[in-house]
């Protein structure tokens, strides 16, 4: 019965790494046709060009939600600590729905942290990419804004907000509370990746929210801001 065990349990890490090992081909095959069909769409300012970009451009945060899932499950370790200019990292982060704050005429007020942390560029970027895409999601008017507050990042909202009883389980994986069932495309993985990433950049995430008001999300980053003696 131990050697039947073992042998079942080999043979389920060995099919569990091949499917790990399949998405993870996939999800970098696909990004060659997206990139692609971006390059045939960046010679068209039409309604139904800039239509498409949007569309192409949720297409893409669904692959990079993927990645996210299968590295967070991965034993290999995909973080690179170093010092990063954080309004560099949000800069970057705005560029990529650009189109969609000018598409659906949604407001951005940003103002610049002046600050460095040390952390993974490329997760924090993942982090507030989800945000800002949460934020837009939700959001049918109005605008967003992005400030510092007491060395913490925040990203608010004036969208239509979160049910107070959901609030204390936005972070679970698969739980999309009210938003979720008033909007069936939800899959409840946005922010339990955000959750995910931050615990391992060892990044304290909270968000507050009220109905119809909207939703702001903060990050601390004192605890690895870069501090010169």
């Amino acid at each position: 019965l131990n050697a039947s065990k073992k042998e079942t349990a080999s043979r389920l890490t060995g099919q569990y790494s091949s499917l790990i090992d399949y998405y993870t081909m996939w999800a970098h095959q696909i990004k060659t046709p997206i990139a692609a069909m971006r390059l045939v769409l960046s010679d068209n300012d039409t309604d139904t060009a800039r239509e498409l970009r949007d569309e192409l451009q949720k297409t893409e945060q669904y692959v990079e939600m993927v990645l996210a899932f299968l590295r967070l499950k991965s034993d290999m370790s995909d973080y690179v600590f170093k010092s990063c200019d954080v309004d560099a990292i949000i800069r970057e982060s705005i560029k990529r729905f650009r189109g969609e704050f000018i598409d659906r005429k949604i407001s951005l007020s940003y103002a610049p942290l002046n600050m460095s942390v040390v952390t993974d560029e490329k997760w924090l970027c993942f982090v507030i990419e989800q945000l800002l895409s949460n934020a837009l999601k939700y959001t049918k008017e109005g605008g967003v804004k992005i400030y510092g507050e007491n060395s913490r990042l925040v990203i608010e909202d004036s969208g239509i907000g979160i049910a107070p009883e959901d609030l204390p389980r936005v972070f679970q994986k698969g739980y999309t509370g009210q938003n979720g069932r008033s909007d069936k495309r939800a899959s409840g993985l946005g922010l339990y990746l955000v959750k995910a990433v931050c615990d391992n950049l060892h990044m304290d995430i909270s968000v507050s929210s009220a109905l119809g008001v909207g939703t702001a999300v903060s990050l601390n980053l004192e605890q690895y801001s870069e501090r010169h003696e």
